[in-house]
């Protein structure tokens, strides 16, 4: 069961392998990867070209629930979107990172950035920018500019990265997304549109000698659900439904 489903409107589990080369753009390479990943999950049977050079196979989206996976020039990546369980997100990325070494030639050593996302949607009709600064605060050295007379919130996406070793190659980044346009508030028509928040976990650079891309994910996820379950859910994303379960 996915434990994070409740924590919001639509949940999400991404992996993108980029790659320092290009990777092969024969069609012969591009469609037996994705056959590979249709025969492994029969459901994956939408292929198709997206701007020439990226090429996408996945679920039906209309059900809600679906996986995709794509293959770009120098990237490699495979999504869930509302998992039925963690481990099956977790397992579709393994399988596509088992095949990239044998089916698009991706050496261990081809590994500019690997990393895994972890995303949360909230449906709000409100100026997601306020949410934000009720729920979660601003700076302390923030606070009296924005207290300013007649201070509008029209830009508050924070942000903070934070390296995990010595040489900065294993990242954390806390990222939130707003989707308020001056345009909502000028007119005060707020859509329902979705604020975002992500946790991503990095590892920049090639692999160390004998290790695995799936190696590499798995101790990524360790890391990644590390940060949510003991940093993030108490302190960002429960606030952020609370303020729009009120306010959104």
């Amino acid at each position: 069961m996915n434990r994070y489903a409740s924590l919001s409107d639509d949940f999400y589990l991404n992996m993108n392998l980029n790659t320092e080369m290009e990777l092969s753009r024969s069609r012969e390479t591009i469609l037996h990867f994705a056959e590979q990943m249709q025969k492994r999950y029969p459901e994956m049977k939408n292929f198709y070209a997206r701007d020439k050079n990226d090429f996408v196979l996945e679920e039906d989206k209309d059900r809600g629930a679906y996986r995709w996976c794509s293959i770009e020039p120098r990237r490699v990546a495979s999504g869930f979107v509302n998992p039925d369980s963690i481990e099956s997100a977790l397992e579709q990325h393994r399988r596509a990172l088992e095949l990239a070494p044998y089916e698009l030639s991706v050496s261990p050593l081809d590994c500019e950035a690997l990393d895994l996302l972890v995303g949360f949607d909230f449906s709000c009709r409100a100026n997601h920018n306020e949410v934000v600064a009720g729920a979660l605060g601003v700076p302390p050295a923030f606070e009296k500019f924005a207290s300013m007379p007649g201070a509008t919130f029209i830009n508050n996406e924070p942000t903070l990265t934070i390296s995990l070793d010595e040489d900065c190659r294993t990242q954390v980044r806390l990222a939130i997304e707003t989707r308020t346009s001056p345009y909502h508030i000028r007119t005060g028509e707020y859509q329902e549109e979705q604020l975002s928040a992500y946790v991503t976990a990095r590892r920049y650079g090639s692999l160390e000698a004998g290790m695995t891309y799936v190696e590499a994910i798995d101790e990524l996820a360790k890391l990644c659900f590390e940060a949510l379950d003991n940093y993030v859910i108490e302190a960002v994303l429960e606030p952020l439904a609370r303020t729009i379960a009120l306010d959104g």
